[in-house]
């Protein structure tokens, strides 16, 4: 019994609506004045979906008989030209989801569609006019349970507004010019959304009652200090990310720390002011998982008490100006990712992630490292980091590190799955430096390190699929086998001109994707590839600039357009009957001017006397 008539250009439903119609949808329609004779006289929904057209009016008392609507969506519509004429539109007997969102009602507007609404529970006010938000607001409307007031203009929130909902468990705020909360006194409340307003500062009342807050979210602000939260809290969500935090203190002075957050499992302190990071910080964070301080101003980062962050899994310190990292022996035995792109870290203990036990992520992008070789005789550079024997680690990421050599081993007994070396330019790879890796790794990216050969054998990489070579001056192709698995290859913008039929018949039955832009191809030379490309399942997304040079022609043509037949040489018989004719026309005319030379030798000379 679900009606559908929106996008239909109606004003009002179907007059044939059948009886007992439980869900109509009247949406992105012409509907202006809402009545009885709009809905064709029906009281029996449940569901009436009336968002994005252009009501103005609604007949009073309409909904008084629909005594089982529990959804009404009002949204995108003109109910600010209604509100003026200061007529409740109630009773909402039943109502239990309303949605006035996006209606260009102001501050006191709500009212008329609050004013009777005792089953009320989700209720959204979103993108209006709204500035304030008064005590006596939602006092039709005691069963709340969710109040959605995202993207108004709210600047002020009257004592005591919310403290009659005892229902209430989600507030959002979010999108608003709220500058600051000084008593927040919400104990039942379980998710409150104030990011993009103008908050400086935010502070819960000194009460030791328990709160029920789980997630907070106080990005996008202006706030200069830590929040000050309820000491009695549960609360597992914070983020005051992208404020103005020059310290994590509350006030800014040392002697007022942060509140217990024994429960906070996700703490995002990103895009701050932050210098430091005291460990102290974390002794109440019994259940830290996610550490996010990235683009922040540290220079010191240190773990080195054990009990601390016990259940932390990630930890996010990119785009910092880290100089000193340190993590003691047995501490972080959860981590599982650790973040340093975009510090230009050069310095660091040589065997900081082998401390690490659970490791399996690690971004060292844009930095500035030396890596050890793993041979005792040789000489290790100082301040170099060693990547071999980290148990669990299976995704490196170093590019864009200004490495210059790969040394053999590097990577011992450490089973990567994905290895990034990419913007290295100049990257001298030992032919051994991937050894160890011939059976974990999968994925391997060398982009843009103006590599012109390889001397690293890829083919013993038997577990190899996905490898990214492009950007280089690769002249020829890395030598694979029957026994090689790369199914994904990645060739752009190098300077190939022949693909080796060997190499490509021992990839044929294993490669599903190949990049081969931007190459100076021979059309001529590629003729296994040609013949591989039209009868194989292989895909060449970039194929519209895959383009080779035919003998014949200056300009190069799109690999898709050659066929065989235009590098066909023209057969030796083809030239036999032209040249066989020239021979006989050039016998013929010198057998003539030979015979016309005799004839006037053997001419009698003639003379006569008088």
């Amino acid at each position: 019994m679900d009606v559908f008539c929106s996008d239909l250009n109606l004003r009002s439903a179907p007059a044939n609506l059948p009886r007992g119609v439980q869900m109509l949808d009247l949406s992105r329609n012409q509907v202006q004045n809402l009545t009885h004779e709009t809905l064709a006289y029906h009281i029996g929904f449940h569901r009436l979906n009336l968002h994005s057209n252009k009501i103005h009016f609604i007949q009073p008392g309409l909904f008084k008989e629909m005594t089982d609507l529990k959804v009404l969506d009002l949204s995108r519509n003109h109910l600010n030209v209604f509100a003026h004429s200061k007529i409740n539109i109630g009773p909402l007997t039943a109502v239990q989801s309303l949605d006035l969102s996006s209606n260009g009602l102001y501050t006191g507007m709500s009212d008329y569609f609050l004013a009777d609404s005792p089953l009320l529970a989700n209720l959204s006010l979103n993108s209006n006019s709204i500035t304030k938000i008064a005590q006596n607001t939602f006092s039709g409307s005691l069963s709340l349970e969710k109040i959605s007031l995202h993207n108004n203009v709210i600047l002020e929130i009257e004592d005591g507004a919310f403290d009659t909902l005892d229902n209430l468990t989600e507030l959002d705020l979010s999108k608003n010019s709220i500058t600051c909360i000084t008593d927040f006194n919400l104990r039942n409340l379980k998710v409150l959304n104030l990011s993009k307003n103008s908050m400086e500062l935010f502070q819960s009342t000194k009460s030791t009652d328990s709160y029920s807050l789980q997630s907070l979210d106080l990005s996008e602000n202006k706030m200069p200090y830590f929040p000050l939260l309820p000491r009695n809290n549960v609360l597992q969500y914070l983020d005051v990310s992208r404020n103005q935090l020059q310290s994590v203190n509350v006030t800014g002075s040392p002697e007022r720390r942060t509140t217990v957050l024994y429960y906070l499992r996700y703490l995002d302190m990103s895009y701050n002011q932050l210098q430091s990071i005291p460990q102290s910080f974390f002794y109440c964070m019994a259940s830290l998982e996610v550490l996010n301080v990235s683009n922040n101003c540290i220079s010191s980062f240190s773990i080195t008490n054990e009990a601390l962050l016990q259940t932390v899994k990630i930890i996010n310190l990119s785009y910092n100006s880290l100089q000193s990292l340190t993590f003691g022996e047995n501490t972080l035995p959860l981590l599982e990712e650790l973040v340093l792109q975009g510090n230009d870290l050069t310095t660091l203990d040589h065997q900081i992630f082998q401390r690490l036990p659970s490791l399996k992520h690690l971004h060292l992008q844009q930095n500035n490292l030396e890596i050890c070789t793993s041979d005792r005789n040789h000489q290790d550079p100082p301040d170099c980091v060693s990547f071999s024997s980290i148990t669990n680690l299976e995704f490196l990421y170093l590019s864009d590190n200004n490495l210059r050599t790969l040394p053999a081993n590097t990577f011992g007994n450490t089973p990567l799955k994905l290895l990034d070396l990419s913007l290295n330019p100049g990257l001298d790879m030992d032919k051994d430096s991937l050894s160890g890796l011939e059976r974990s790794l999968v994925h391997l990216l060398l982009r843009e390190n103006n590599i012109s050969s390889l001397n690293t054998d890829l083919s013993s990489l038997r577990g190899l699929k996905h490898i990214d070579l492009s950007t280089n001056q690769l002249t020829t192709l890395p030598m694979w086998n029957k026994e090689s698995s790369i199914e994904s290859l990645n060739l752009q913008n190098n300077n190939l001109v022949t693909l080796e039929p060997s190499t490509m018949l021992a990839l044929e039955h294993s490669l599903k994707t190949l990049y081969m832009g931007s190459n100076p191809l021979s059309c001529c030379s590629n003729l296994g590839f040609l013949h591989m490309f039209q009868n194989s399942a292989l895909v060449v997304p970039d194929i519209e600039t895959v383009t080779c040079v035919l003998e014949d022609y200056s300009e190069p043509v799109n690999i898709e357009k050659v066929t065989e037949e235009m590098c066909q040489r023209p057969s030796i018989q083809n030239y036999v009957i032209p040249v066989v004719l020239i021979v006989l026309l050039v016998l013929i005319v010198l057998g003539l001017l030979i015979k016309c030379c005799q004839s006037r030798k053997r001419k009698p000379n003639r003379s006569f006397s008088a």
